[in-house]
């Protein structure tokens, strides 16, 4: 995938869910990943064409494993004109020293959640971009699915209540293959995943789940989004007019 591709699948999901105003100011989060690293090239770019003026802060919560180095994100950042910030935690820590948990991905995500709202309140921040991507949607939706018994899935926009910021997810219509082509084209400087439960986790089963069923039923992947869409869950139905049905979700 090439640039301006990543920058037209990012602002049709902007335009169609109305995720950015102008004068806002959007904290992204950097995992290191490549997911959230195209959605700082992506936002990076865009400041410079969409319509709507908007400013970013690029934040990274180091959980605090040895070793990890972001100096490469950093260089990124700098290239990209985006100030960046390191938020240092001892989540490795309370998750695997004190707590010793065996299941940590719930815990884990909660405490990160936690340091980056904060951060971005502290950087004037009102709204928040998570890099979620088209495969991230379905894979949540079947999880919902499979082990809690319903038919649901994280909203593209979503207004958090107590921390007063609207989070944004503008890489929905973009393909986790493409991503993968994109981090090679572009040489992203990816912050390989510490955490030792990596990869064994209910995501992975899901995500191995469809690419077998895609195996069996071609077009699989796209079906499932399109019954998201269409369907009730809050905040994904679009109107006859291509505007998004439903207000924004509250958490």
């Amino acid at each position: 995938m090439k640039l301006q591709q990543l920058y037209g699948y990012a602002r049709r999901a902007i335009d169609d869910y109305k995720m950015i105003k102008e004068g806002d100011r959007i904290a992204i989060g950097v995992s290191g990943g490549k997911d959230s690293l195209s959605l700082l090239y992506a936002l990076a770019g865009l400041r410079s064409f969409y319509p709507e003026r908007f400013e970013i802060e690029a934040v990274t919560v180091d959980a605090g494993y040895p070793g990890t180095d972001f100096s490469g994100i950093s260089k990124l950042c700098d290239d990209l004109g985006v100030r960046y910030t390191v938020v240092e935690t001892r989540i490795a820590e309370i998750l695997f020293d004190y707590r010793k948990e065996s299941n940590p991905c719930a815990l884990c995500a909660k405490l990160r959640k936690g340091a980056f709202n904060n951060k971005a309140r502290e950087l004037g921040c009102n709204k928040e971009a998570y890099a979620h991507h088209f495969d991230d949607v379905i894979e949540t939706m079947l999880m919902s699915l499979i082990y809690e018994g319903r038919f649901n899935c994280f909203s593209p926009v979503t207004y958090l209540n107590r921390s007063d910021i609207t989070l944004i997810r503008p890489l929905i219509y973009v393909k986790e293959q493409d991503i993968k082509g994109f981090s090679k084209a572009y040489k992203l400087p990816i912050v390989k995943n510490p955490c030792p439960v990596d990869g064994y986790t209910k995501r992975e089963y899901v995500k191995q789940l469809i690419k077998t069923l895609s195996l069996e039923s071609p077009g699989l992947k796209e079906r499932l989004f399109h019954s998201i869409k269409i369907s009730d869950i809050r905040g994904w139905k679009l109107d006859d007019t291509g505007n998004e049905a439903n207000d924004e979700m509250s958490e």
